[in-house]
């Protein structure tokens, strides 16, 4: 039996959803707290006094006056895309064809594949994110790279074989058959072992024909505990396009619903540019569109209402969208969600932030009773974040009258300086 530890610091956690009620009732904060971990599960949160009472035989790892957090959770990411990340001045379909299709091909190479998997997760892992939904590549070696590697460290992720049967290059495309035979046998191989999650994966509606999607709908129908992951309406071009190759369709999501993959577990990356009618649909059937702010306005586009699709009853998730975001840090995606809410006209409070950087993509996963949280039987995957990281940061903590004023800047200007450290299963990886 694993020795219990006890990690001590600031606690604050989530008792409801600050999108539901306001942010100073949703929160719970311990400004002398711990975190009581064993099994690599948490066991008990709480005052430390309380908990050193109660766990007088636990190792304590005092980590002063850092703030302790559930672990970032991203909610939507191209692992592939890490070695093309912040190249210069392409839009989407642009991006596609001229950096990620031809970094995507040397997938092909297992060895690239592991290595590539290998330097992601670990700069994840640098910047306080401990579980991740990933687009792999077609090939079946990707996805295994990177569920060995998060084995490997224990983490939580969710992945799939992107699948592509058309408008792709020759090499990176399959069939609608192969598609769904591959990720059946990826699905029986990967989902549910250890903390590894499958999800079904069409790259977009673009990208894949009607048949692919219906071979993949079915293939979700009979594995309803998967989650399904693509794009929806990202830029504007894109949704003319879909409108080209669909004229059928009432609008874009009407192509991932006429084939089976609208449902609770199903989660649309960017979905910017939504009809009235899309809104209801993705709220009437408890899907979750992913919010990727730095990705949105690197590649042009557009500004996501988040907080409008909140009063809609649509589950928001938070993602770095790596490569096409600019940053693999959750920290910096907080604060461009933060600017792009200004500009949309509703300036998100930190609770909320945070909230989506957590709870919020964890739900968007369904692994809320897994991730997400600091609920006693979660995994004990955490961040511990030094909030006076920098000159800059510190001048401006220092002045905080509030527990909100002193993690603000952090939020708005803080990088992997600020992870003082990452908790994954209980094991102290980061720092």
């Amino acid at each position: 039996m694993q020795a219990e530890t006890l990690i001590l610091g600031q606690v604050l956690t989530f008792a409801e959803s600050p999108f539901d009620v306001p942010p100073d009732e949703a929160a719970r904060h311990e400004r002398a707290g711990a975190v009581a971990v064993g099994e690599g599960r948490i066991v008990a949160v709480g005052p430390a006094d309380r908990l050193r009472a109660a766990h007088p035989a636990a190792t304590v790892v005092d980590h002063g006056d850092a703030l302790i957090l559930p672990g970032f959770v991203d909610a939507h990411a191209h692992y592939p895309q890490t070695a093309i990340i912040a190249s210069w001045g392409k839009r989407l379909i642009d991006w596609l064809e001229t950096y990620t299709f031809p970094e995507e091909a040397r997938f092909a190479d297992p060895n690239y594949a592991r290595a590539q998997a290998e330097t992601w997760l670990d700069l994840l892992i640098a910047h306080g994110t401990t579980s991740v939904a990933s687009f792999c590549t077609i090939h079946l070696a990707s996805v295994d790279a990177l569920f060995e590697a998060a084995e490997a460290r224990g983490m939580g992720v969710t992945a799939g074989r992107t699948c592509m049967d058309r408008n792709a290059p020759a090499p990176l495309r399959d069939t609608a058959q192969a598609a769904h035979d591959d990720s059946a046998a990826l699905i029986a191989r990967w989902h549910g072992r250890g903390r590894a999650r499958y999800a079904i994966t069409p790259r977009f509606t673009p990208t894949s024909s009607p048949e692919q999607l219906e071979a993949l709908g079915a293939l979700w129908a009979a594995n309803p505990d998967c989650a399904m992951q693509t794009h929806l309406s990202e830029q504007r071009e894109e949704v003319a396009w879909v409108a080209e190759l669909h004229p059928e369709a009432r609008d874009y999501l009407d192509t991932y619903e006429a084939h089976g993959l609208l449902g609770p577990g199903a989660m649309f990356g960017h979905a910017i540019w939504l009809t009235d009618r899309e809104r209801a649909r993705l709220a009437e059937a408890g899907a979750s569109v992913v919010h990727c702010p730095t990705s949105n306005t690197f590649i042009g586009s557009g500004l996501f209402d988040c907080a409008r699709a909140m009063r809609g009853r649509i589950g928001v998730g938070l993602a770095t969208d790596t490569g096409g975001g600019s940053s693999f840090s959750m920290l910096r995606t907080m604060a461009a969600a933060y600017e792009i809410g200004q500009l949309s006209g509703t300036a998100l409070h930190p609770a909320q932030l945070l909230w989506l950087a957590t709870e919020g993509s964890a739900r968007a996963m369904r692994r809320e009773v897994e991730i997400g949280t600091l609920a006693p039987g979660s995994a004990a995957d955490l961040v511990v974040l030094d909030l006076g990281s920098t000159p800059a940061i510190a001048q401006r903590a220092a002045r905080a009258e509030t527990l909100w004023e002193s993690v603000f800047p952090t939020l708005m200007m803080g990088d992997d300086r600020a992870v003082a450290a990452t908790w994954i299963a209980g094991r102290m990886l980061g720092k």
